[in-house]
């Protein structure tokens, strides 16, 4: 059984850097998705799809994969500098700001 092991990215309405700090181990699909004639939802008979597993660490998620004997690729993750302003949101509303905040 395949797996691959990777560490979320940022959503694009996601400044900050929650949830991206853990290592995730997904499998990969064993079979496709089939289209249910009568209603058009799609399905699938395999229940692995459907586990994600989550470590605090990458070198624990390979240890997990390779106690269980699984096959597994590390998708490393695209680093961004932190665009952090020294003093943020706050400082629009500012008692000692040199300019009047308007819109």
């Amino acid at each position: 059984m395949r797996a691959r092991i990777y560490q979320p990215a940022r959503t694009a309405m996601q400044s900050g850097t929650a949830k991206t700090k853990t290592w995730y181990l997904e499998f990969a699909p064993a079979s496709g998705r089939e289209i249910d004639p009568l209603m058009g939802w799609t399905s699938s008979d395999d229940t692995q799809a459907q586990v994600r597993l989550k470590f605090e660490t990458r070198e624990a998620a390979e240890d997990y994969a390779r106690e269980k004997g699984l096959e597994f690729d590390v998708l490393e993750p695209h680093k961004r500098k932190a665009n952090v302003r020294p003093r943020g949101y706050g400082e629009n509303f500012a008692t000692d700001r040199r300019t009047v905040w308007t819109h």
